[in-house]
C-alpha cells in the first residue's frame, strides 16, 4: 500500500522470517554514512582505487578499507587488483534502483515540507 494508492498490492507476498532478516541486514549495511559515501562515490565515478575513495570520503585509509571489506562481504562491491592498487566498483545491480527510490522519496518529503513551511510563513505574514 502507498499513500497514493491505499489498496493492498495483490502481487505482494508475505516474506518468510529468514528473508526479512536478510533484508534487514542489507538495510543495516547501508545505514552507515561512511558506507553510503563510498557507495555514492562509486555510483558517480564507477570504479575507484582505495586511495581515490579515501580522498573523496575524507576519512582514513583504515576506515575506508574496513567499510569496503564489509560491503564486499555482502556482495555490494567487487574489487580488482592492478599492480599494487586495488579498485572497487558496485556489483549489486539493485543498489542503483534502491538509492534512486529512497532519494526520490526524500525529495518528495522535502518538497512537502517546503510547501507547508511556505504556507505557514504566508499565513503568519498575513496575520501580522
Amino acid at each position: 500500500m502507498s499513500p497514493e494508492n491505499p489498496t493492498p498490492d495483490i502481487n505482494a507476498a508475505t516474506l518468510p522470517p529468514s528473508v526479512i532478516e536478510r533484508v534487514a541486514d542489507r538495510f543495516k549495511l547501508l545505514s552507515d554514512p561512511t558506507r553510503l559515501r563510498l557507495v555514492n562515490a562509486l555510483h558517480v565515478d564507477g570504479e575507484l582505487s582505495v586511495g581515490d575513495l579515501v580522498e573523496r570520503v575524507g576519512t582514513s585509509y583504515g576506515a575506508v578499507s574496513k567499510q569496503l571489506s564489509l560491503l564486499r562481504a555482502q556482495g555490494v562491491v567487487a574489487r580488482r587488483r592492478e599492480g599494487t592498487r586495488i579498485f572497487y566498483r558496485i556489483c549489486d545491480p539493485s543498489l542503483n534502483d534502491l538509492c534512486t527510490a529512497v532519494c526520490e522519496g526524500i525529495r518528495r518529503d522535502w518538497a512537502g515540507w517546503g510547501a507547508a513551511l511556505e504556507a505557514e510563513l504566508t499565513t503568519n505574514q498575513r496575520e501580522e
